[in-house]
């Protein structure tokens, strides 16, 4: 990339090639809202171009020999890592992210690529199934396949500038389905980053492209019957708004969530409840809270209530604040002032309902400092929505059961963790809570990018995790032979 410091303006990707609009949008840090950039934005004929290129080239890239695939995804993957500091140093500057956090990002997203040029070697290779299992299926054998779907719209967030684009790019590539990449506007760079990279392989033209296209332009891309795959990260809202839009379309939807860390009477030795307080103290307030599986809630049993609380507010007033070039900074800004505002707003309103700030509840610009808050009502917003903050609110409950119906409280089920030591306790969690993941030991927070991944209720629909992003992009098809000696 360039030095961002110069007054220059950089180009999307449309289909495979740079290309420049005729109007731009200036990219700029929530930490000290110097430019970080200026990015191009496509007409509105340009991006007629990119999905007719992507259309057009849908069978021949289907066809593609798994081996070029993985060769292009293997390469994008070196490349990230060739250049890691420089793209963490990008991402921290145009998402606030502490660089510490950046470079763990970035880590992420080469083995995205990586998982993906694997599974790309091995996905699809066929199940055959004898028929002759009835008579009337003597001498058949159905051979069961699985084909793209149709060319993706990806639609990534601006908290996971690069490593939530690499789960909408790196299945599609892996599958051989045209993807159009739609960055969120407020961090397109990291994704412009990835179009860099994809245009040093040998992928067909129009197979790709990164359109850095405003917000308001997104409807008519959901709308285009052309696109019959969307992959979408982001709010609720938003994420509904598009299904409802467009109900015969197959959308993946990975929104929002509260995640919940319940901390359970056997989890109560002085070692057990400080590594549940430091995780907490961490994960509440990694990515400035805005993560959808930070640590919203914890719900604690009141044989380990008292003791953990306090850990947990020594945990959260030890994250450093500030500038999130420093390595030593935990959390930095949010995405905007106006973010932050919104996260005094519901912090302000639950104290006027009766909640108590432990620590923090302040703002300063676009930083919100880290906060806990105890005695918090049900019905205030940082009880029943996803804060997107640094904000932890505690729940103190008598027994495993009404842990668990805690949990379960609520509109969204993305992901939980549960602080337990008993397999069986392990086991009915899983079982009880309603939710995409279950993380044992440890805080919701947790996600490795192979894993499947994905919400319950009003969480979002489908999964990501390389391989399971590659099944949702794709459908089986059958073909059964006939007159066979089997």
């Amino acid at each position: 990339m360039p030095d961002t410091n110069e007054a220059v303006t950089h180009a999307f990707w449309l289909a495979g090639r740079e290309a420049t609009g005729e109007s731009t949008i200036e990219v700029t840090s929530p930490w000290d809202g110097r430019r970080v950039g200026v990015v191009s934005v496509p007409t509105d004929a340009q991006i007629e171009e990119a999905v007719a290129a992507a259309d057009a080239v849908r069978e021949e890239f289907a066809a593609t020999p798994a081996h070029v695939r993985a060769a292009a995804l293997d390469h994008v993957s070196r490349r990230i890592a060739e250049r890691g500091e420089e793209i963490a140093r990008l991402i921290s500057d145009e998402n606030g992210k502490p660089i510490k956090w950046a470079r763990g990002e970035v880590g992420r997203a080469v083995s995205v690529f990586r998982f993906a040029a694997e599974e790309a070697r091995r996905f699809n290779s066929g199940e055959a199934q004898r028929l002759d299992t009835d008579a009337g299926g003597t001498g058949r054998l159905a051979l069961t396949r699985r084909f793209p779907r149709g060319t993706v719209l990806g639609i990534s967030p601006f908290n996971f500038p690069l490593n939530l684009s690499a789960h909408k790019v790196a299945p599609a590539i892996a599958v051989g389905t045209p993807i159009i990449l739609k960055p969120a506007p407020a961090t397109p760079l990291s994704a412009l980053i990835l179009g860099e990279l994809l245009a040093e392989t040998e992928l067909p033209a129009g197979s790709w492209s990164v359109l850095t296209v405003p917000n308001d332009r997104m409807p008519a891309l959901v709308q285009d019957e052309r696109l019959p795959v969307i992959s979408f990260t982001g709010s609720e809202k938003v994420g509904y708004t598009i299904k409802e839009s467009v109900p015969l379309k197959h959308c993946t939807l990975e929104l929002g969530g509260n995640g919940a860390a319940v901390v359970l009477s056997d989890y109560s030795s002085g070692a057990d409840l400080d590594w549940a307080a430091t995780r907490i103290g961490t994960f509440s307030n990694y990515q400035g809270g805005q993560s959808c599986i930070s640590v919203q809630r914890v719900i604690a049993d009141a044989s380990v209530y008292e003791e953990l609380v306090p850990k947990i507010v020594a945990a959260v007033e030890a994250q450093v604040t500030g500038d999130p070039t420093d390595d030593a900074t935990d959390v930095g800004p949010l995405i905007s002032e106006d973010a932050a505002k919104r996260v005094e707003s519901w912090v302000d309103e639950a104290v006027r309902a009766g909640a108590r700030v432990l620590t923090g509840g302040k703002r300063e610009g676009s930083g919100y400092a880290p906060t806990v808050l105890a005695d918090v009502p049900a019905d205030v917003a940082v009880s029943c929505e996803e804060i997107f903050g640094p904000v932890l609110t505690l729940h103190k409950v008598t027994d495993e059961n009404e842990a668990f119906a805690t949990v379960n409280d609520s509109k969204y089920g993305l992901q939980a963790g549960v602080f337990t030591r008993e397999v069986q306790t392990a086991f009915r969690a899983h079982r009880a809570l309603e939710v995409g993941g279950v993380i044992v030991g440890d805080v919701p927070s947790y996600r490795a990018d192979q894993m499947p991944y994905g919400g319950a209720k009003r969480s979002g629909v489908g999964r990501e995790g390389v391989r399971y992003a590659m099944e949702d992009y794709t459908y089986e098809r059958v073909m059964v032979l006939t007159g066979l000696d089997l």
